[in-house]
């Protein structure tokens, strides 16, 4: 017989996981006992629930296996929502895995007990509370075979206090074989007939995208069709957008560049979305035909009813496409490289104002040119992910963290973690605004306990800068945004990190090369001007764009 503790740690072991994030408690003390003598799973102590859960999260969206966090119940519990809804929204797998008091009998009456499984339901693939020691095998495999099914996404399992203490003769559950299935050739077939036909087919390419292989054949796709690309905010990287068919990141709601690129097109090939994200395009009656490929059928949407649907494996259902398409000598991409152009243009013509403090476009252009090829960088929320967005070239797939599905507020400290775990010889740059940061910022103990090597980028305006910007294009009083903030170079030193403060722009370009070679935790506190973000990304864009 085996405690049913043990039998869950051995469930895990069986499924490859490596690390469990999270904060111990009472009702999770034998799940503990049992994980100190794992000699295959670490675990990651953290300050806070929700630093745990956004690290485990972006575990899956790096690694493509399931990250495991860990809490006690209640207020342990309540504080995963937020990562729980990041990992599902942003497709990352991840198991939150809490405790509870015993359901078999009473100990402390209603002593934080909350409903944690109906909680969870709206916001995870798979909720379940273990009431036998014996169903633990079955709970978790199926478990994790939700998490990482496209699309993944988060689950979570309650394990009461005695049943974690039960004795039971069950085994942990092997992994099964499994392959997604291949797009239809009949599906495929309408699809290329549908491409080869159009005057001036582009693609799409979305959050969904971002998987295995799907690079390498989407990439051999536009090279051998030379049909134009662009990419959603979590579609960046998945090809190199140095290439000369990249036509940009829909980063703006409406009215950019990328945008007017889209506008040229009467046939949308559209890769991998998700309704999650912000579309780059609405669809209408008499519009372009739009063709959707993913491992699910579109949920249709207002503004989202495709004509065409390829459903199946992205990276096979790519592969199909490209072996029989044949390239159409009348398609037509010159006003979608001309909006490119005007784009490079327009940032070129911004991204050398040195002022101080600094611009973002000259932010974007600096941190790009200190950041390797293979650097990654993990950006929290605020009106600069929209600068990265638009204007840092991403090279490679998973190099540019951002998240545009739940787009949380305190994701990025604890995701700049997770990166330098994962590939602890990348070089890794966290890009927090100051309110975003100071959300979790009790995670730096966790960085420099862990010994990881990570730059922390913080751009500080004193403010709610992104709802500030917003305020001012709705034609608000600047009110109720700004705030007061810690010494951060202070701040890192207290923790044993390194505290750094720009003080000029050629410091900016000074300081991010010396944290990028140097060893440790590094924190840079860099003062932002903001004061153009209304006019220039509201008013300037939309004006260039329409003239293209």
């Amino acid at each position: 017989m085996t405690k049913a503790s043990d039998l869950f740690i051995q469930c895990l072991e069986d499924e490859g996981v490596e690390y469990i994030f999270g904060v111990p408690g009472e009702e999770n003390l034998d799940f503990l006992d049992s994980l100190s003598r794992s000699t295959k799973i670490k675990l990651i102590l953290t300050r806070h629930e929700q630093g745990a859960g956004f690290m485990a999260a972006t575990y899956g969206r790096h690694t493509g296996k399931t990250g495991v966090c860990l809490a006690t119940l209640g207020p342990g519990a309540t504080n995963f929502v937020t990562a729980g809804a990041y990992a599902q929204l942003g497709g990352m797998p991840m198991m939150m895995i809490t405790g509870q008091k015993p359901i078999k009998k009473s100990k402390q009456g209603r002593f934080q007990i909350l409903d944690v499984v109906a909680m969870m339901g709206p916001i995870t693939k798979y909720t379940h509370q273990l009431a036998s020691a014996d169903n633990i095998p079955s709970r978790v495999r199926e478990a994790i075979r939700l998490a990482e099914e496209e699309k993944p996404g988060a689950v979570h399992l309650e394990l009461p206090e005695d049943i974690a203490d039960e004795q039971t003769d069950s085994t942990p559950i092997p992994r099964s074989i499994a392959r997604r299935p291949s797009a239809d050739a009949k599906a495929v077939a309408a699809a290329v007939e549908k491409i080869q036909a159009a005057k001036a087919p582009v693609l799409v390419i979305g959050a969904g995208a971002n998987r295995t292989m799907t690079s390498k054949m989407l990439l051999e796709l536009v090279e051998k069709t030379g049909i134009p690309f662009l990419t959603t905010q979590l579609g960046k990287g998945v090809i190199d957008e140095r290439h000369p068919k990249f036509v940009g990141c829909a980063a703006l709601s409406a009215g950019d560049f990328v945008h007017r690129a889209v506008e040229a097109s009467d046939c949308i090939v559209n890769i991998g979305h998700d309704v999650i994200e912000k579309p780059p395009f609405f669809m209408r009656p008499g519009g372009p035909h739009v063709i959707h490929i993913s491992s699910k059928s579109a949920e249709v949407d207002p503004v989202y009813f495709p004509q065409i649907e390829v459903i199946g494996d992205i990276a096979n259902a790519i592969w199909q496409i490209k072996e029989s398409i044949v390239v159409n000598p009348a398609w037509q991409s010159d006003v979608m490289l001309k909006a490119r152009a005007a784009e490079v243009a327009h940032t070129a013509s911004l991204s050398g104002d040195q002022r101080f403090p600094i611009y973002p476009p000259h932010l974007v252009e600096q941190v790009r040119c200190a950041v390797p090829d293979d650097g990654i960088i993990c950006l929290d929320n605020g009106v600069y992910k929209i600068w990265f967005a638009r204007g840092y070239t991403a090279y490679k797939p998973n190099t540019v963290l951002l998240d545009n599905a739940l787009a949380t507020m305190g994701a990025g400290l604890p995701s700049a973690m997770m990166s330098s775990m994962v590939y602890p010889d990348r070089k890794v740059m966290a890009i927090c605004g100051d309110g975003g940061f100071m959300m979790n910022s009790q995670e730096m103990e966790t960085a420099v306990r862990l010994k990881l090597n990570l730059t922390v980028l913080i751009l500080n305006d004193n403010s709610y800068g992104m709802i500030r910007w917003k305020q001012a294009n709705m034609g608000f009083k600047d009110w109720g945004l700004t705030y007061g903030n810690p010494d951060f170079v202070k701040y890192a030193e207290s923790y044993g990190a390194f505290g750094h403060r720009v003080e000029s722009a050629a410091h900016l370009d000074e300081l991010l090369r010396h944290t990028m070679a140097t060893p440790g935790v590094h924190l840079i506190d860099c003062p932002v001007d903001y004061s153009d973000n209304d006019r220039i990304l509201n008013h300037d864009i939309k004006e260039l764009a329409k003239a293209v």
